[in-house]
């Protein structure tokens, strides 16, 4: 069973168009993990294409983020037992002395439109808080945003926190942000770089083998 306007209406991020439809579909007996695998994660997989492509700008992505979320609001009631499957969970945070947000909140909303599950561990944070949130978590992957070229070197702290913790091999690590680069990435032991959200889904997708 397909639901056509409820992918378009995520794609345009019409969130009360595409809130009844999910109603709809719940009402009707629909499958929720296939309406959320199927209709809502491949409706953002065209969101992000379309936005590697130049034919979407953040604001737009951000609307369809904010409706596909608004959508699994609706689809978790109807969830039974274990309830959601996910592609795996991210740690996210921008590293200790930085302030910035936006980049990260754009990521953290387009990784769970793409079936991840995130703990956002917000703004300024510490490599011990990283570590921390790892050990608590058990997440798969840590994401690190800097936006700024003197807090970078928390990046590299953070990778040497995680190493001095014993949890390094068990982990991926992505990093991103304005003045961020992939040599960076590499020189400091990261796994991955993703520049925009987009990628960074799609760099996740990667590093777990997800699809």
């Amino acid at each position: 069973m397909t639901y056509k306007a409820l992918s378009e209406a995520v794609i345009k991020g019409d969130v009360n168009q595409a809130k009844a439809e999910t109603q709809k579909a719940a009402d009707g007996g629909a499958d929720p993990q296939h309406v959320l695998d199927d209709c809502l994660i491949a409706a953002m997989d065209v969101v992000g294409e379309k936005f590697a492509q130049g034919a979407m700008f953040v604001p737009q992505m951000l609307r369809s983020a904010k409706t596909m979320q608004a959508c699994v609001a609706v689809l978790k009631p109807h969830f039974r037992g274990g309830g959601m499957t996910t592609k795996g969970k991210v740690i996210l945070g921008t590293v200790k002395g930085d302030l910035h947000d936006i980049g990260k909140n754009l990521v953290a909303m387009m990784l769970e439109g793409a079936g991840f599950q995130i703990v956002d561990l917000g703004v300024d944070v510490a490599p011990e808080a990283f570590v921390k949130a790892v050990h608590e978590e058990n997440g798969q992957v840590v994401g690190m945003s800097a936006l700024l070229s003197t807090t970078m070197p928390a990046m590299a702290e953070t990778v040497k926190a995680l190493e001095n913790a014993g949890k390094r091999k068990e982990l991926k690590i992505m990093i991103g942000g304005a003045p961020v680069t992939a040599e960076y990435a590499d020189r400091i032991g990261a796994d991955s770089y993703a520049p925009d959200a987009g990628t960074a889904v799609t760099e996740a997708k990667k590093l777990l083998n997800a699809q």
